[in-house]
Formats: structure tokens, sequence, C-alpha cells
């Protein structure tokens, strides 16, 4: 089967909304790329029903293709999804999300500048998060800003698409062990190598269930771990830069 477009999804304790949101995404794939499409989710070791409602729906989705692993944070399970996607040779990759807070038809933004750029990014122009986390965003912007001197709208985002092969790329420089928060570091490399990122405005959504599994002193924490690991990969960034 040729794979046109794999969509990655990590999941972690989404039992009251990783159905549906498996059920529109598979709908529009098969809407939209009929048998050229697969949906990959990985499960990061979640402790509600997550896998469970996975294995349920796979033997009747073949769309959906999921993972289950060990719990070892969003990163390295968006990470495992793109090398999976990588294998299974998809011409593009896209992220984003298990939370019910962005809508399918949004990725029609990204795809119609799939020939102009490697790297697409949407940006979330109306954020519904808490204001510390919003507060903690924009202290990621400046950061990255003062670390590198680019300026990146949403770096983080859990929409974007890549093309396969510049994945490959990407994935083959991207620092050990893996980062926290990898998508930073794509994101960067990508606008350094002279990607147009385009950073379109998406719609993003409250969210309606779960829990934001990382807050307050425990942001803090994760974003200075983030804040020292973009510090010590700048030293080695144009090395890896010229090698994409």
């Amino acid at each position: 089967m040729k794979l046109t477009l794999a969509v990655v999804m990590p999941a972690y304790n989404e039992q009251d909304c990783i159905e549906d949101v498996v059920k529109q995404w598979t709908s529009y794939l098969d809407t939209h790329f009929p048998n050229e499409a697969k949906l990959i989710v990985i499960n990061d070791g979640s402790k509600d029903k997550t896998g469970e409602i996975l294995a349920q729906l796979a033997p009747h989705n073949a769309t959906l293709h999921a993972v289950n692993q060990p719990n070892g944070g969003h990163g390295n399970a968006v990470v495992n999804g793109y090398r999976l996607a990588v294998e299974l040779g998809a011409e593009y990759i896209f992220q984003t999300d298990s939370d019910d807070q962005f809508v399918t038809d949004d990725f029609m933004k990204l795809w119609a500048k799939r020939d102009q750029s490697d790297f697409i990014l949407g940006y979330r122009q109306h954020r519904f998060d808490a204001p510390f986390r919003l507060f903690v965003t924009q202290i990621l912007r400046y950061s990255l800003f003062f670390i590198y001197g680019t300026l990146i709208q949403d770096s983080n985002i859990p929409f974007r698409l890549i093309k396969g092969s510049f994945m490959k790329r990407l994935l083959a420089q991207l620092p050990q062990p893996t980062p926290f928060a990898p998508n930073i570091f794509l994101a960067v490399m990508a606008k350094k190598s002279g990607q147009n990122l385009f950073n379109i405005p998406i719609t993003h959504k409250s969210r309606m269930t779960g829990e934001v599994s990382i807050q307050k002193m425990k942001l803090l924490k994760v974003c200075w771990q983030s804040f020292q690991e973009l510090a010590s990969f700048r030293l080695t960034l144009n090395t890896r830069i010229r090698q994409l």
C-alpha cells in the first residue's frame, strides 16, 4: 500500500475522548486519503482504559495502527511514532494530540502548503489553556529567540506537517537521549535550515475531558530542563544543520 500520509498521535489517559478522536481522524483520512493513510496512535503506558479502547477499535479499523509502550512521556511517544511513520514509508507525516483540542478540517490549511515547504507548523491563535501554561509558552518563545536568534510562533504545537524524507534526516540529528520536548528541537532545526514554517493559525478548543498531566511547579521544572537542553543543543546546531 502506498502510504501518502501518516498521522502520529500520542495518547496518555484519554479514555473519555480517545474513541471519538480516533473515529474523527480515521473517518477524515478514509474520506480524503482512501487506502493511502494511517493513524498511528502511541499509547504511552496509560493507567486508564485508553489501551483497552484502542485494542477494541483496531481490529475493525484498517486505518488505525495502535501501539502500546511503557510510559516514557509525550516526547518519547511522539518520536517513536515519527520513527514508525518513517519505517512505514510515509510520504508525509502529520502530528497531533489525542485530547480533542484541535479540528480535523484545519489539517488542509497545512496540506495546501506542502509543495512550498518540507516542514509546516500551525499555531494556536486563540489558545484555550490555563494562564500559567500560556505564560510558560511566552517564556519559551523568547528563550528560543535569545538562544537561537529565531522567532517561532508556537514551536511545540502538536499540529505540524513534515515531509517524510525530511523527517528522516531530522530524526538522525535529534539529540540523544530524546529531549523532553523533541518537537521544539525539530522546529528549530527546520527553521534554521531555511524551511518556511508558515505558522498557520488553527483552531484550538478547550479541553473537555481528562486533565493536563504537567502542571505548575512540575511544568516549571520541565521548562528549565528544556531550556538547558536547548542551550546545550546550540553548541552543535550548525553541524547538525549542515547534515540535513
